[in-house]
């Protein structure tokens, strides 16, 4: 009798998991009518463009990563530079693709052009622009988690040949994984340095074991000269993961931000230079539980992504983040900065993603109403490489934005565009794409095998309700439900 009596509710629980399965399937998050307005009170919904994947450009471009956008040929129209890890484990093999997506009058028209692959680009993980060498065309910068520094100069002719000059400066050769990469001047002397943590090593487990450095670098008047990038070391952590440029303290000079995730801590580095020199001193960022956050189960923060924002309005810049317990989060939060830095930051919940991981974070005016918005993006944990039956409570990758409330409190509204089975939306930029007035966003995607690449999202506005979501390919990683319907 027991025996019988569990082949019953094995076979239960399987049509139920089967059942449960279809009904995923037949109607995801993006499948259903929108319901949210603009303060033209037309709805807003959102339509999928590709611009570089496998099936455009017939590279493998897996595991997509940083994006920058400017325009590298002067042609009055915004280029892409994305960054491919190429990888769907951790191998140790140095591949990866450093890519151009020149642009045009037409947002889905694009010149597609490879600047960097294999050891070169080895698991490129980050990228920033800006006129390193003062010649008044912008170069570009990358970082790799296999592992280096990369620099390529703009030629300013035959710019879309991809054969730009460039060089791996040698104190950044064979230091592990290089996370991120940012183009600052940090000592108003009209030169920009590179700022970049270096994550020791591409594997999680293996990055946690050792303090490694946060440090930006000086550049030389010929950035190809390899041996003449000076590092300055700002502290060792282990897992470092970020160190944003921004004017944290309202100076006029541009401070550090950065994070370790092993550590699960944030810090800030102010800038105290004067007269063009260079000095920094450290200050954590501690926090105290605030608005939706219970003292006893304090919510942590490594600052994976960041965005600032005067979020209460008392004329100081907060940071907007994710929780990272143990490496993403599923909350969204923003930390008050104190009126002194050796005071805690208060810690409120915007609120929660879960069972999502969040990843990543852009602040804009997405519904018109003169407040900043969030655009977030989920990252997938099952399978990069193929479809799952998917439990109800997996991470999958999810695209959804939070509608500021307008209040000094710092209230949100979440509203959910599309969760699919597959996917890692880690980089976004804010753009109207179109000229139709309103905010699109330029993605990347990874986590998803032939999936993976760059996209935009354009935000329509119409007078009925269309579904929240028009993706832009027959075949495509199956949408689920948002987890709060």
């Amino acid at each position: 009798m027991p025996y019988r009596r569990s082949l019953l509710l094995l076979a239960i629980a399987g049509l139920c998991q089967a059942a449960w399965g279809q009904s995923i399937r037949g109607g995801g998050a993006g499948d259903i009518p929108t319901m949210v307005q603009a303060g033209d009170n037309t709805f807003i919904s959102w339509r999928e463009h590709l611009i570089d994947d496998e099936a455009i450009s017939g590279i493998e471009l897996r595991g997509s990563d940083g994006l920058e956008m400017a325009d590298l040929d002067g042609d009055g129209y915004l280029d892409i530079v994305s960054v491919h890890e190429s990888d769907d484990v951790y191998d140790g093999s140095p591949e990866g693709h450093i890519r151009i997506a020149f642009g045009s009058a037409d947002p889905d028209r694009w010149e597609l052009v490879t600047l960097a692959e294999g050891p070169e680009a080895g698991a490129a993980e980050d990228v920033a622009i800006g006129d390193v060498n003062g010649d008044g065309f912008l170069d570009i910068i990358a970082a790799c988690e296999l592992s280096h520094l990369i620099y390529f100069q703009n030629p300013g002719r035959n710019i879309r040949a991809g054969d730009w000059p460039r060089v791996m400066p040698v104190n950044t050769l064979d230091r592990g994984s290089f996370i991120r990469v940012f183009l600052a001047d940090l000592n108003n002397d009209g030169r920009l340095e590179a700022i970049s943590p270096n994550k020791g090593a591409q594997n999680p487990e293996q990055a946690r074991q050792e303090p490694k450095e946060i440090s930006f670098f000086e550049i030389p008047v010929n950035p190809l000269d390899a041996d003449g990038w000076t590092e300055h070391v700002l502290t060792r952590v282990p897992w470092p993961i970020n160190s944003q440029p921004v004017d944290l303290d309202g100076d006029g000079d541009l401070d550090i931000v950065a994070g370790s995730v092993a550590q699960t801590r944030m810090m800030w580095f102010e800038n105290t230079g004067t007269d063009g020199n260079f000095a920094f001193t450290e200050h954590p960022i501690t926090t105290r539980a605030g608005t939706g956050i219970d003292p006893a189960n304090m919510l942590t923060s490594a600052g994976f992504n960041m965005e600032y924002l005067d979020v209460n309005r008392d004329g100081r810049l907060d940071i907007i983040t994710l929780d990272t317990p143990p490496l993403l989060g599923r909350n969204l939060v923003w930390l008050e900065q104190p009126p002194r830095p050796d005071m805690p930051w208060t810690l409120h919940l915007i609120g929660t993603y879960g069972p999502d991981s969040i990843v990543g974070i852009r602040i804009a005016d997405i519904d018109g109403d003169n407040d900043m918005d969030i655009m977030t993006g989920g990252y997938s944990l099952g399978s990069r490489l193929e479809d799952y039956v998917a439990e109800p409570g997996d991470a999958l990758g999810r695209l959804a934005w939070w509608e500021n409330n307008g209040r000094a409190e710092g209230t949100f509204t979440l509203h959910d565009i599309s969760r699919r089975e597959r996917g890692m939306f880690d980089m976004f930029m804010a753009q109207d794409m179109d000229g139709d007035g309103d905010m699109d966003f330029v993605g990347t995607r990874g986590n998803s095998g032939p999936y993976d690449g760059v996209f935009w999202l354009e935000q329509v506005r119409s007078t009925d309700q269309p579904t929240r979501f028009i993706r832009a390919r027959a075949s495509e990683s199956p949408e689920f439900p948002a987890p709060v319907e």
